[in-house]
C-alpha cells in the first residue's frame, strides 16, 4: 500500500489484527479513514467498547461517574478519574457508544472545574495548570462532551496564553488572575521555575485544534498565533525548551510512549502543530525524520514510556513494537503528509 506517510502492509495488517479490538478501531477511523457510517467501522467501534481496553477502563468507574475516589480526581495517579478520562479520549472511547463515559464526562465537569473556567487538581482555581487545562479540554472534545462549560473552559485557557485581561498572581483582589501553578502567561508554569513549559504548551494547542472553528472567538485565534510561534521558537526535533530546573531538556521528549498524560514527547508536538495547521512547515522536518528513523523493518514503532501498573490495563512491554505508539506516530506522520 502506497502511502505519503509510508505505512507498510505489514505494519497495517499488524494493526488489523480482529483479535486486537481497541488498536483495531483506531487503524480502521484515523489511517484508512473509513467513513463513520461504514459497516466495518460501526462493528469495530462496537467491538472496541465492549471487548476492548474501554470496556476495562469503563469496568472500573463507579456508578456516579468517578474512579477509585469522590472529587477532583487528579488523585491517585494515574488511576483517579482526571487521568481515566484521559486514557479514554486516547483508547478511542466515544459518549454516543456507552452512556457511562456521558456519566464521566459531567462528573469532571462539576468537580474538576472552577467558576472561572479552569479545570483544577483541587476543584479550586488555584490548583489548575497548563497540561491539567488541555489535557482535559482536548479529551472531553474527543469523547464526544458538548456542555457549554466547556466555552468557557477554552476561553480562560485563551485568556491565560495571552495575559489578556488576566492579573498578575500577587493581586489577590483581582477577579481573574494567576496563581502559584498557572503563573503568567505564554504557558509560565511554577513546576518549570516559573518559565513557560512546552509540555504544557502542546497540551493547550492539542485542544485548541480540536475545538471547531466556528465557535474560535478572536481572543483564542491569537492564543492559538501565540502557542505556534512559541513551540517553533526552538527545533521541535532538539526540544530546548525552558527548562526551569535542568540545564538542558528532557530526555522524556525522545521517548515515544502510551498513554501520554503531561508527560510529553516529540510525537505529541508534532500532533499539536500538524493540527494547527503547520504540518508542512520545514520547521518540523527534522522532528519528522527523526520520527520516521525509529520505525523497525516492519515499520512499527516500540514502547519507550509507559505507565505500567499505574494506570488501567497493560499497553505493551518497553522495547518492543507496540501498536499503540505506532498508531500515535503513524497519525503524526499522516497529519504532517
Amino acid at each position: 500500500m502506497a502511502s505519503p506517510y509510508e505505512i507498510t502492509g505489514t505494519a497495517l495488517d499488524w494493526l488489523l489484527d480482529r483479535h486486537d479490538p481497541g488498536a483495531r478501531y483506531l487503524a480502521l477511523r484515523d489511517l484508512l479513514d473509513l467513513p463513520a457510517d461504514d459497516p466495518e467501522l460501526i462493528a469495530a467501534r462496537i467491538e472496541a467498547h465492549t471487548h476492548g481496553p474501554i470496556a476495562d477502563v469503563l469496568a472500573n468507574m463507579n456508578l456516579d461517574g468517578y474512579w477509585v475516589e469522590p472529587g477532583p480526581g487528579y488523585y491517585p495517579k494515574y488511576q483517579g478519574t482526571v487521568w481515566s478520562i484521559l486514557l479514554l479520549a486516547q483508547l478511542g472511547a466515544s459518549a454516543a457508544l456507552d452512556e457511562r463515559i456521558g456519566r464521566a464526562c459531567g462528573y469532571v465537569l462539576d468537580h474538576a472545574l472552577a467558576v472561572g473556567g479552569q479545570f483544577s487538581a483541587s476543584g479550586s482555581p488555584s490548583g489548575t495548570a497548563d497540561c491539567i487545562q488541555g489535557n482535559l479540554c482536548a479529551a472531553l472534545l474527543d469523547l464526544g462532551c458538548d456542555d457549554t462549560r466547556l466555552d468557557t473552559a477554552l476561553e480562560w485557557m485563551a485568556r491565560s496564553v495571552t495575559g489578556e485581561g488576566v492579573a498578575p498572581a500577587q493581586d489577590r483582589q483581582a477577579a481573574v488572575r494567576y496563581y502559584a501553578g498557572k503563573c503568567g502567561p505564554r504557558f509560565a508554569c511554577g513546576s518549570n521555575n516559573k518559565l513557560p513549559c512546552a509540555w504544557g504548551a502542546v497540551k493547550v494547542m492539542l485542544a485548541f485544534s480540536k475545538w471547531p472553528e466556528s465557535r474560535r472567538t478572536p481572543l483564542i485565534d491569537r492564543a492559538i498565533q501565540e502557542g505556534i510561534d512559541f513551540l517553533f521558537s526552538s527545533d521541535p526535533a532538539k526540544a530546548d525548551y525552558p527548562s526551569g530546573y535542568s540545564s538542558k531538556p528532557s530526555g522524556n521528549w525522545w521517548k515515544f510512549g502510551f498513554p501520554v498524560f503531561y508527560v510529553t514527547d516529540l510525537l505529541q508536538n508534532v500532533e499539536a502543530l500538524a493540527a494547527s495547521g503547520c504540518g508542512h512547515d520545514p520547521r518540523l522536518q527534522a522532528a519528522l525524520t527523526l520520527i520516521r528513523d525509529k520505525q523497525d523493518a516492519q515499520g512499527r514503532w516500540p514502547l519507550e514510556y509507559d505507565y505500567a501498573g499505574k494506570t488501567w490495563g497493560n499497553f505493551g512491554s518497553k522495547k518492543q513494537a507496540n501498536k499503540w505508539v505506532t498508531l500515535r506516530a503513524l497519525r503524526a506522520l499522516k497529519a504532517a503528509a
